[in-house]
């Protein structure tokens, strides 16, 4: 069964393991008073999250729970209640599991956002949050889901998902500062990525211009374009394209330029822009690769080579040390050199992001 279908079929219902051999799984104290009414129907997640199935739902999602499958239903659920999260091993790792529950596992503790919270992407300095929430909206918070601001309302008949920052400091070439959120817009079966400020607060978002001011450049492909992902202060952003198979570079800090890197899925760059992360198939299992941007005519290297299950949905440690990574059993790290295999440490599912 090829990897991105047995992950669809993995997704819905994965076995909670009881213990995990040498992790540390931190509990988050929750007693009875402290556990909220969940809203049937619903189906009980590993780490002990209680997973809405309404359309939207991570879960249902294939191969990506947090992108919308094409020609999925655009409807949203409410938010609902749901129970904490009973284990996890984040602590002291600022690492953080979204599941599209209003509960964000945060550095080893359940935060509350009071909204069901999908996609959740760090801004560079880790002072805000963007998401989708229960209604389908772009929503930015503070850490502790205090301050909400919807950015900008979805349109009937679009699915959002998988928002990511851009982020242009200023400098002495007399840059101005911006400050943007892409994400990925699913109308009709075809997925595309818009833009709007970050600051907007029931903004209007347009079309992100893939065209390229270098000359001899070819433009980029204006559809099927998914799961950006962006870090640093230079406005480099990476992204998928469905239908080519392959991942491309956005660069627009002194020059706009958008070029192919690799084949593969599921990218994430580090914040110096130098090295993306991703993930290819291989062998019957997803593996996560890495290719270094400064020597772009090297192969890229297999991190995981020996993989006996899918490795997916790769996040990067702010300090470029580590890899998240999304497994059947939960979350799991790798170094980022590859020097070692990736070791389960929560086994609360969801997609990773490194605050």
């Amino acid at each position: 069964m090829p990897a991105r279908a047995r992950r669809r079929s993995t997704a819905a219902a994965i076995a909670l393991a009881s213990a995990v051999t040498g992790t540390a799984l931190l509990l988050t104290g929750c007693g009875p008073d402290e556990i909220a009414k969940a809203a049937p129907p619903a189906a009980t997640a590993p780490g002990g999250a209680t997973a809405p199935t309404a359309p939207g739902n991570p879960a249902d999602t294939p191969g990506n729970p947090a992108t919308p499958a094409a020609g999925a239903p655009t409807a949203t659920a409410a938010p609902t209640k749901s129970t904490r999260p009973a284990m996890n091993g984040t602590g002291g790792s600022r690492l953080t599991i979204s599941n599209g529950t209003q509960y964000v596992l945060l550095n080893g503790t359940s935060v509350d956002f009071g909204t069901a919270v999908r996609d959740l992407a760090w801004s560079s300095d880790g002072s805000k949050a963007v998401f989708v929430d229960g209604d389908g909206d772009l929503v930015t918070a503070n850490p502790d889901g205090s301050g909400r601001v919807v950015v900008a309302k979805h349109l009937p008949g679009q699915s959002w998902s998988h928002p990511a920052w851009h982020y242009v400091a200023a400098d002495q070439t007399n840059l101005t500062a911006r400050k943007d959120i892409f994400f990925v817009s699913t109308a009709g079966g075809v997925t595309s990525l818009e833009t709007v400020p970050a600051d907007s607060a029931d903004g209007t978002p347009t079309p992100l211009d893939l065209s390229s001011a270098m000359d001899g450049v070819q433009n980029m492909p204006q559809t099927a374009n998914t799961w950006p992902n962006g870090a640093g202060t230079k406005g480099t952003v990476v992204f998928a394209n469905t239908q080519t198979g392959d991942i491309y570079l956005r660069d627009d800090y002194l020059r706009q330029m958008v070029s192919q890197v690799a084949a593969g899925s599921e990218p994430t760059v580090t914040a110096d822009g130098e090295e993306v992360v991703f993930v290819r198939s291989v062998g019957g299992h997803d593996h996560v690769f890495e290719q270094n941007l400064q020597t772009p005519q090297a192969p890229a290297t297999d991190l995981t080579p020996n993989a006996t299950t899918d490795y997916t949905e790769p996040a990067l440690s702010p300090d470029g040390t580590t890899i998240a990574v999304r497994t059947p059993d939960g979350i799991a790290s790798l170094p980022a050199d590859g020097s070692a295999a990736p070791t389960l440490i929560s086994t609360h599912p969801g997609l990773p992001a490194y605050r």
